[in-house]
Order: structure tokens, then C-alpha cells, then sequence
């Protein structure tokens, strides 16, 4: 068989411009490799159909294997999930030789009892895996404890549930990432001002990823920061500007000696609207992803910072684990935290 027919990491390398180490490392889930790199050698590796032993063994089986990924839709104010579907779609494009199916269904963030239609939906398919987004925490533990129930494997993406027998989790460290925002805001704020960490959530108790950044971020000035203010927190249950600016308004009336906003979701743009309306540039503000309005506030310097947790890699990389997994019993790395981005006006251009 010639060379174009059997390509190898050789052959991948070369087309890229990279070493073979780092096409073994992106093909192989091993490593850090940057977002661009990887993305090009993935997409080089499909062009040229390349297939290792255990993709020749994919490629071989009359086997259809089902995936399904549950998690919220993106219409409107949640636009941020549309990354993960990204993600989602172009870790197909690079499974499309393979028997490989998947099927997104999506359920309303703000209704539990959609996220418990969309569940059982999700187990009437009999799936052979599962990619989860465990947002809600309790209507999530109760929907796993089914998929253990019936041998159903499953990845968690965002954010995971320590009490459930899930096979892996990639995403971001969420205590570590409110580490890193204290830590921006600690550099930037004087010593002596207050600081406000804003969460915008419906039921913050069972938001499992936004508690683990709020802890995080008080836990630095505890340890190390240097603020000498008070760190104030708001509990924003509805998110309509309307209340934004009712609530914000109140405490920054009520309190002239606000240095910095930490918005703990990617609804910083709420707060920069407020900001930016009310002429406040003496106020540090950090959030969360690289939503098109956050961006926007970033560019024009009212967001001084933000973090991005790179979702659609986080569902890439779900679907090559599971496939993996189902493929050969290969089991993942349980815990995969990826690298959290600090993205600014200077540097937001890379991103894109």
C-alpha cells in the first residue's frame, strides 16, 4: 500500500510543520499542545485518513456505537454553550470514517424539570455512552446514579459531581480558576478597597461550578493576597439587566469604596454595561468566556480581564475518550484539568 494510503505521525508532522512528539501527543491525548496546533494536526490527520491500530480496529467493526450529549441549550442568554457544540461537531468531523454516532439534546438551564424530561429521553435511546454537563447538581447526581445503574459509561465536561461513579472528567479547575481572578484583581486593586464577587444564578446552591469559583476566589486573600478590603458577595438570582442594575446600584451607592467586580459566570457584560453606563473606569472587572459582548466590553477596556476554560477542546476531548474507552476499555485519565486562559485586550485576537 503506498504512503498516501497509509499515512503516518511522520507524514502528519511534515504536512503540519511540527515534531512527531507533538502529533503523538495531540493524537494520543497526551500533554499540552496549543489550541491552533492541535487543531491543524487534527484536521490534517482526517484529511489524510489517518489510522493507528486502534482506529483500523474502529474502522473494521460492524459495531455502531451511539454517544449522546446532554447539556444546556445556547439560545439567548446562554450563548456560551454553543462552544461546547463546536467542539462536539468538529470532534466528529475527524470520526466520520468511523461507525460513530451522535446525538446532542439539549434542556432549558433555568426549568429542572427539563433537565429530567431531556434525561429520560436521553436513557430511552440506550445509549452506549454519555457526555454530561452536570450543571444542575442534584438533577444530575439522581440521573447518574441511573446511567450506573444500567452499565451506562459517562463523561462529565465543565464541571463533575465527586459523588458518582463517572470515567472522566475535562475541564477547568473552577477553585483554582477563582484562585487565578483573586489573584488578577489582587494586582490591580488598591490595597485598602472592597471587592465584589457577583454571581449571577438562579439557585447558586446547586450551581456546582460557581460555588467552586467563589470559594477559590476568597481562599486567595485568605492565603496570600494582598487586598486589605472586605470581599462583599452578591447572590443575583434573576439575571435581566433590569435587576442587574437594581442590585448594583444599591451597593455601589451604598458603598463608595468599590475597587473590583469578579463575575464568577460569563455574564460579566451585564456588569460592564453597568459600569460603562454609569462611568465607573475606576472599577477592575474579571470575568469568565469569550462571549461576543464580553469580548466587546474587553476590547474597549471596561472587562480588565477574562478567563476562559476552552470548552469546545473540553468536549473533544469527551468524545475521543468515550470512543476510546468503548473502542478497547481504555480508561482515561479520571481527572483532566485543562489549562484556564487569561485573556485580554492585547492578546483576545489569538483566540479567535
Amino acid at each position: 500500500m503506498s504512503q498516501v494510503n497509509a499515512p503516518r505521525i511522520k507524514d502528519i508532522a511534515l504536512k503540519a510543520g511540527v515534531s512527531i512528539g507533538t502529533v503523538d501527543r495531540v493524537l494520543h491525548n497526551r500533554g499540552e499542545v496549543a489550541r491552533e496546533t492541535r487543531e491543524r494536526i487534527l484536521r490534517i490527520a482526517g484529511e489524510m485518513h489517518y489510522s493507528p491500530n486502534l482506529m483500523a480496529r474502529a474502522l473494521k467493526s460492524k459495531k455502531k456505537l451511539q454517544l449522546v450529549a446532554l447539556l444546556p441549550d445556547a439560545s439567548g442568554e446562554n450563548e456560551f454553550w454553543a462552544r461546547h457544540r463546536n467542539g462536539l461537531d468538529e470532534a466528529m468531523k475527524s470520526f466520520e470514517p468511523f461507525n460513530l454516532s451522535l446525538e446532542v439534546i439539549s434542556f432549558d438551564l433555568h426549568q429542572d424539570d427539563d433537565f429530567l424530561l431531556k434525561s429520560e429521553t436521553v436513557l430511552a435511546l440506550h445509549p452506549d455512552g454519555i457526555l454530561l454537563a452536570p450543571i444542575l447538581k442534584y438533577q444530575s447526581q439522581q440521573f447518574c446514579d441511573k446511567l450506573t445503574g444500567q452499565g451506562i459509561p459517562y463523561v462529565f465536561f465543565d464541571s463533575f459531581i465527586d459523588e458518582t461513579a463517572f470515567l472522566s472528567y475535562t475541564g477547568e479547575d473552577a477553585y483554582q480558576s477563582g484562585r487565578v481572578g483573586a489573584q488578577l484583581i489582587d494586582y490591580g486593586t488598591p490595597v485598602d478597597k472592597d471587592i465584589v464577587v457577583v454571581n449571577l444564578a438562579r439557585d447558586l446552591a446547586n450551581t456546582l461550578h460557581l460555588n467552586d469559583r467563589t470559594q477559590g476566589f476568597l481562599s486567595y486573600f485568605v492565603d496570600s493576597g494582598m487586598n486589605r478590603g472586605r470581599q462583599l458577595c452578591l447572590e443575583i438570582k434573576n439575571s435581566e439587566y433590569s435587576r442587574v442594575v437594581e442590585v448594583l446600584d444599591e451597593i455601589m451607592t451604598s458603598n463608595g469604596n468599590i475597587g473590583a467586580i469578579f463575575v464568577t459566570s460569563s455574564k460579566a457584560h451585564k456588569v460592564a454595561r453597568f459600569l460603562e453606563q454609569h462611568g465607573r473606569t475606576d472599577v477592575v472587572l474579571v470575568g469568565y468566556d469569550l462571549l461576543d459582548r464580553n469580548v466587546s466590553y474587553l476590547r474597549q477596556g471596561v472587562i480588565r480581564f477574562l478567563i476562559s476554560q476552552r470548552p469546545a477542546e473540553q468536549t473533544e476531548r469527551c468524545v475521543r475518550k468515550l470512543f476510546d474507552y468503548l473502542l478497547s476499555d481504555k480508561q482515561p485519565v479520571r481527572m483532566e484539568y485543562l489549562p484556564v486562559d487569561v485573556v485580554t485586550s492585547e492578546n483576545v485576537r489569538y483566540f479567535f
